[in-house]
């Protein structure tokens, strides 16, 4: 069966921004290789290095109120156990001894309060630390860059979604051709098939994959419903692009050693079998025959089918030999048959 489809390559990385600001700087443009890491592009990490200043500052501040709170809490500590001992000898009222313990319980209150603080402000600093690096657009894979959908100077804003900077393509030297198979096919369709194609760049060259999927969920448009199907190409030579348009045909049967006659040979009815006056009708009453030529006649011989392609049908059964002249009404006006002869496959 044929198809159409496009080629592209097996896994596709959208590389977007998460932050917003204009780039002021791209390190990768159409075709540059990559490896995973890399910086492509940069937005201006300006105001994001402000944020992890002042964060840092912020954290600095924390931890300089723990030391000071922490050294409250230690005199308070201390003023509440010294109490503890001179109450025994009763140079202490118990008021004095009740009130520096409420003073050491808010003291070591404090303190907790400050070590909460403190990672507040380790989680805010890291936060804007991992703003800042997000500043840094880097390619997540090893691959080759296939679209570039932004240019320097420009800004992004990642407000609402991730804008798609960066296409890559992990690798070229093995790609897919996404196809429809229509339903009233896909049954005849599995992994593992053939698959043979061509594209316009080069219309000589005959290129070969394999059915890699056939995906279960349909896509229905204008009320018709397809399947898609992928096959998987070696691109070793790199000779496929990405989107180019492939012309397939998916061998869903083989036969070997087969006679077989052109599809418009099963189609064929003469006019008058007697004599040399014959015209193709798309009629057949009488299960499927050929007509093959008989002295200066054609008669009709019945035929049990097999497989068959857009051009081609195999035959089963029927009295036909390799060699058997048939009529198919390629010219009509000159001829009534067409000497075509059997090929084996």
């Amino acid at each position: 069966m044929t198809a159409t489809g496009t080629v592209n390559p097996e896994l596709t990385i959208i590389v977007g921004s998460y932050v917003s600001g204009p780039i002021t700087d791209i390190q990768c443009d159409y075709n540059t290789v990559v490896t995973a890491g890399q910086i492509c592009a940069t937005i201006d990490p300006r105001p994001y290095q402000t944020i992890v200043d002042q964060d840092s500052a912020n954290l600095s501040v924390a931890d300089a109120q723990l030391t000071k709170d922490g050294a409250n809490f230690d005199y308070a500590q201390l003023n509440y156990r010294r109490n503890q001992r001179l109450i025994a000898t009763q140079a202490v009222s118990q008021d004095t001894v009740e009130v520096s313990k409420s003073l050491a319980d808010q003291a070591a209150a404090q303190v907790a309060l400050d070590q909460a603080t403190i990672e507040q402000r380790e989680a805010e600093l890291s936060a804007a630390q991992i703003n800042l690096d997000y500043t840094n657009i880097r390619s997540p894979v090893n691959g080759v860059v296939v679209s570039r959908n932004v240019t320097q100077g420009q800004t992004v804003a990642a407000s609402f979604q991730t804008p798609t900077l960066f296409l890559i393509a992990t690798d070229l030297t093995r790609m897919q051709v996404d196809t429809n198979v229509s339903e009233s096919d896909i049954g005849t369709v599995s992994e593992g098939q053939s698959v043979t194609f061509s594209v316009d760049a080069f219309p000589d060259r005959i290129f070969e994959g394999k059915i890699t999927q056939v995906r279960q969920s349909p896509q229905t448009i204008q009320n018709v419903v397809t399947f898609d199907a992928v096959v998987g190409v070696d691109n070793t030579d790199l000779a496929l692009k990405p989107g180019m348009t492939a012309s397939l045909n998916i061998i869903t049967a083989h036969a070997t050693n087969a006679l077989r006659v052109p599809n418009q040979a099963l189609r064929f009815e003469p006019t008058d079998a007697g004599n040399t006056s014959a015209a193709p009708t798309s009629v057949d009453a009488k299960g499927p025959h050929v007509w093959v030529q008989h002295n200066d006649t054609v008669i009709m011989v019945p035929v049990t089918i097999g497989v068959s392609d857009q051009s081609y049908t195999v035959i089963e059964a029927g009295e036909l030999e390799p060699g058997d002249k048939i009529a198919f009404g390629e010219d009509v006006a000159s001829s009534t048959m067409a000497p075509f002869r059997f090929l084996r496959w």
